[in-house]
């Protein structure tokens, strides 16, 4: 049981460190998933989480996590609410996200592509793009597959040090 009344802040440092089930080097506040965590004044705790993209299937383990988390803090009223909008963007990966992706061999991703506010284009040709390998840095690298594991990640060989990688793509 939490003794004193419970804060925001002490709320939100707690549902900040869970770990990403898709990606566990990664806290659900590093990765930008985590959008808001609240105290209402009767005493709830309400934690808001937008999906990587809206049929993410961690989702639920994600919401069940946070909630776990709270619980086990000894906080009695937790709600868990899911936000899509606005979108979650791969720029909200904190620097700290991007270190951790890096060290455990993922590429983060660059700055997301602009969102045009009309009709989106529609673009045949395959776009090109540097990745620069996380092991040794060289930008000598190549798509082997657009999807690895997970749908947010391609897989990508260095021509370099011929190190295969997972690269998490923008959004």
């Amino acid at each position: 049981m939490v003794t004193a009344p419970p804060t925001t802040d002490h709320a939100r440092r707690i549902a900040g460190q869970v770990p990403d089930p898709e990606l566990p080097m990664l806290t659900l506040a590093d990765l930008g998933v985590l959008r808001d965590v609240e105290v209402t004044p009767e005493g709830a705790v309400v934690a808001s989480l937008t999906p990587t993209y809206s049929g993410c299937p961690a989702i639920a383990e994600m919401r069940a996590d946070v909630a776990a988390r709270l619980r086990d803090a000894g906080y009695e009223r937790v709600e868990i609410r899911t936000v899509l909008s606005p979108p979650w963007t791969s720029d909200w990966i904190t620097p700290a996200g991007r270190r951790k992706l890096a060290e455990h061999g993922i590429a983060p991703p660059g700055a997301a592509p602009g969102r045009p506010s009309g009709p989106v284009p529609l673009v045949l040709a395959p776009t090109r793009r540097t990745v620069p390998c996380p092991r040794c840095a060289s930008g000598e690298t190549e798509e082997t597959s657009r999807f690895a594991a997970t749908a947010c990640k391609a897989l990508w060989r260095c021509r370099a040090c011929r190190e295969p990688f997972e690269y998490l793509k923008e959004i």
